[in-house]
């Protein structure tokens, strides 16, 4: 597992929850903090510097001290390490991703602009990253479901294993949620008959949208009998639903790009709302960075 930290308050959220996955999946916690030297070696507008170099890789290595401690503290059974490294947050927390089975960040951190629900870090990470990214937002929830957006689409797939894995971990039910509407359904086949109205059947969109959210799901259910599913299929605006059903979740799980997103967009615009408006956090989960396969 792996958690960057900047020392903002948004960033020891992310590091309690990073211990938290880290614990319930055996792991060990790698707590990252990245930084580029021209950010922090020159006052702004000036060629002073600032502070030394070993004044900042002392304070760097307070800061990680201090989030390590907090991790040991939420979770003293796993292995803690600690990394400064050299760079930009988002390229070094991509890297990072790379051998991880899970990158977890703060809503906002230290370097985000007043006004921003959630900082370009995370926006980012969440589009580029190798594993699923956590962005914690509003701090950690011990109770309610692992609430996760559905569309058929193979992103989505992914996402619905990370979200039982996450269910099966927190030992909580699993709120499978498909909103639908005529616009963001596929189109209906052509019928044979030229003459046939074409267009589908009176309650036959419903009942499709219903039989694609059971069949996402059913290899799933199969692998974690244990884990009790809430199937809701609705036909309303995908991102407002999601929004307003994670009130009562304690993690919202969504795929990176569903079946309406457009070519060449890394995350798509459903991703993009739930990670800024979600409230909670919110796992995002790109095609291929879970293994599906048992």
């Amino acid at each position: 597992m792996v958690v960057g930290t900047d020392g903002s308050a948004e960033s020891s959220e992310a590091v309690a929850a990073a211990a938290r996955e880290a614990a319930w999946r055996d792991a060990d916690l790698r707590v990252v903090h990245a930084f580029t030297w021209p950010e922090v070696h020159f006052r702004p507008g000036g060629t002073t510097p600032a502070f030394s170099d070993t004044e900042i890789q002392n304070a760097a290595g307070t800061l990680l001290s201090q989030a390590a401690e907090h991790a040991r503290a939420v979770a003293p059974q796993v292995s803690v390490a600690t990394h400064v490294i050299v760079g930009g947050a988002l390229r070094v927390l991509v890297d990072q991703s790379r051998d991880a089975q899970l990158v977890v960040v703060g809503s906002r951190g230290t370097g985000a602009f007043s006004g921003l629900l959630v900082g370009s870090t995370g926006v980012g990470l969440a589009a580029h990253a190798h594993c699923p990214v956590l962005v914690v937002r509003d701090g950690p929830r011990a109770t309610g479901p692992v609430l996760v957006g559905v569309d058929g689409s193979p992103a989505a797939r992914d996402a619905v294993a990370f979200a039982f894995d996450e269910a099966a971990l927190r030992g909580t039910t699993l709120r499978a949620l498909h909103a639908w509407t005529p616009w963001n359904v596929p189109v209906p086949q052509p019928p044979q008959d030229p003459r046939a109205p074409y267009a589908y059947e009176p309650g036959r969109l419903a009942e499709d949208e219903e039989r694609l959210l059971a069949e996402a799901l059913a290899g799933c259910a199969t692998r974690y009998p244990q884990v009790p599913v809430e199937q809701l299929s609705i036909r309303a605006a995908t991102r407002k639903t999601l929004v307003a059903e994670s009130r009562d979740a304690q993690l919202l799980v969504v795929g990176a790009r569903g079946r309406g997103g457009f070519t060449g967009l890394l995350l798509g615009s459903v991703g993009h709302a739930v990670v800024h408006h979600a409230h909670c956090p919110v796992a995002v989960v790109r095609r291929g960075a879970v293994d599906t396969s048992t």
